[in-house]
């Protein structure tokens, strides 16, 4: 396969994302379970494979070990132990599990950890400062993840702290978990992601999810509050990509990469 036949291969799986995530309200809650478990693979699957076409094959491996196994990993910890997260259990709505966790839960944080640091690495240049912006994109990306999942009933919650005020079915532990989580993935995703490379298709994830789950949880599933704090927390680095994408900016090692291969084209642009 070409490297242009696996980039229409990005693009389409990337579309599907789209395509399964707006069925998803619109199908009967009895296939909505599989439906989800359709959505996480998809999405995982768009994501590794930008990895492999943008930055080879071996950064795709990383990108799932990093993501899959050590995702997975931290929920048998968190199922087991209530660190980092809190106390919560899943249901068997998700599929087959193992040691009480989903299969398919590794593959929900490689689904937006790699477009949180693809994203990061386009915002800002030095490395600390791309691990606080990818860690904190794919945290705020679960202030609207958890509350849904949860009103869906896929994981239950046992807690009597904290919440972020309305939204009283996640604690805030949770949060303050993925965080440390994210932030420990990004050490190492953020090497990974960095260097030139066509990402258009990562960056409109990240904004789709955005504006999708904004209008999912606030006009669909009755969660206003959710919808608020994740449009808020997200669009943190949401709205800066926007601007970044309006103005053409590209970061300046980019542009010398570029001009070195003989690449006229900023390579932070679509042609």
């Amino acid at each position: 396969m070409t490297r242009l036949a696996r980039g229409r291969v990005v693009g389409a799986l990337s579309v599907a994302v789209i395509v399964l995530q707006i069925a998803y309200p619109l199908t009967p809650s009895a296939t909505r379970n599989g439906l989800t478990v359709a959505i996480v693979i998809v999405f995982a699957l768009a994501s590794v494979t930008h990895a492999w076409v943008s930055r080879g094959w071996r950064v795709a491996t990383g990108v799932v070990s990093i993501t899959a196994l050590g995702g997975y990993a931290v929920e048998l910890l968190g199922v087991r132990t209530g660190f980092p997260f809190g106390t919560y259990t899943y249901s068997r709505t998700l599929g087959p599990r193992a040691a009480g966790v989903p299969l398919v839960i590794g593959l929900a944080w490689t689904m937006f950890a790699w477009p949180a640091a693809v994203v990061a690495a386009r915002l800002v240049r030095p490395r600390p400062a791309r691990v606080i912006v990818g860690a904190w994109a794919l945290a705020a990306w679960d202030v609207f993840l958890d509350p849904q999942m949860t009103h869906e009933g896929h994981w239950t919650w046992s807690f009597a702290g904290a919440t972020l005020p309305g939204v009283h079915t996640v604690p805030l532990t949770n949060h303050l978990g993925w965080l440390l989580v994210a932030a420990i993935m990004m050490c190492a995703l953020v090497p990974l992601a960095a260097g030139p490379g066509a990402d258009g298709w990562p960056y409109m994830l990240l904004l789709w999810t955005w504006l999708s789950s904004t209008l999912a949880l606030g006009a669909f599933w009755g969660l206003a509050a959710a919808a608020g704090w994740g449009v808020l927390a997200l669009g943190l680095v949401a709205v800066p990509l926007l601007a970044s994408l309006a103005s053409g900016q590209v970061l300046p090692e980019w542009a010398a990469i570029s001009a070195h291969s003989g690449n006229k084209r900023p390579l932070g642009r679509r042609p």
